[in-house]
């Protein structure tokens, strides 16, 4: 029989070997809890609940992507003015074409939009008409900044598309005065034409006068 070696230690030594092995029997089951994190299972540090047991980290919702700007409001119809700018006079008719009666307010200021850059005057006078429509309605709060922008700049180029219509009615009717003015000026030139070609007509021969008794 063999006997073991502690008991040939000192009672001192004898308690301080005890402590020790406590102290690592102690450490080897600590719980999970005793330590300040521990990784989940994507590498990411868990926190500690209030309760000791080890929580999982919340997903934190991802932020939206920043998405294009809708057509309904402000940006979107700055941008799609841009694109109506650098229409051609058949790209704005066949636009004109598809937006077709405009039921929204967003369709409404796109069509004004189209029908301004045509710069004729009917166009104009049904672009304010639908700008009137979009304004009148309290649903397209957001879109009310531009149409009335667009409101004071059609009623501006109003003015000057019938202020130049007046003006080439008016070039008009003195072409008209003048063209006639030229027709009675080369009518009174072939009547003179016509007087100066003519042969002068011979005079009759003088009678003589015989003497009296």
């Amino acid at each position: 029989m063999f006997l073991k070696t502690e008991f040939f230690l000192p009672p001192t030594a004898r308690c301080l070997l005890a402590s020790a092995a406590l102290v690592v029997l102690a450490a080897c089951s600590s719980s999970p809890a005793s330590h300040g994190a521990e990784l989940n299972a994507q590498g990411a540090v868990a926190p500690i609940a209030a309760n000791g047991a080890v929580g999982t980290t919340a997903a934190r919702p991802a932020a939206p992507a920043s998405a294009a700007h809708a057509p309904d409001d402000g940006p979107g119809m700055l941008a799609y003015a841009d694109r109506a700018r650098l229409m051609t006079p058949a790209a704005l008719g066949a636009e004109v074409a598809r937006l077709g009666e405009a039921p929204t307010p967003a369709a409404q200021l796109q069509l004004a939009l189209a029908l301004g850059q045509l710069r004729q005057l009917p166009e104009l006078i049904r672009a304010q008409e639908l700008l009137a429509r979009v304004l009148g309605n309290a649903q397209a709060q957001p879109l009310h900044a531009l149409a009335r922008l667009l409101a004071a700049r059609y009623a501006e180029q109003r003015r000057l598309e019938e202020q130049l219509e007046k003006q080439t009615q008016q070039v008009r009717e003195l072409q008209r005065k003048l063209d006639q003015s030229n027709e009675r000026l080369e009518a009174l030139k072939a009547i003179e034409r016509s007087l100066t070609s003519r042969p002068a007509a011979p005079l009759p021969p003088a009678r003589r006068v015989r003497p009296g008794p």
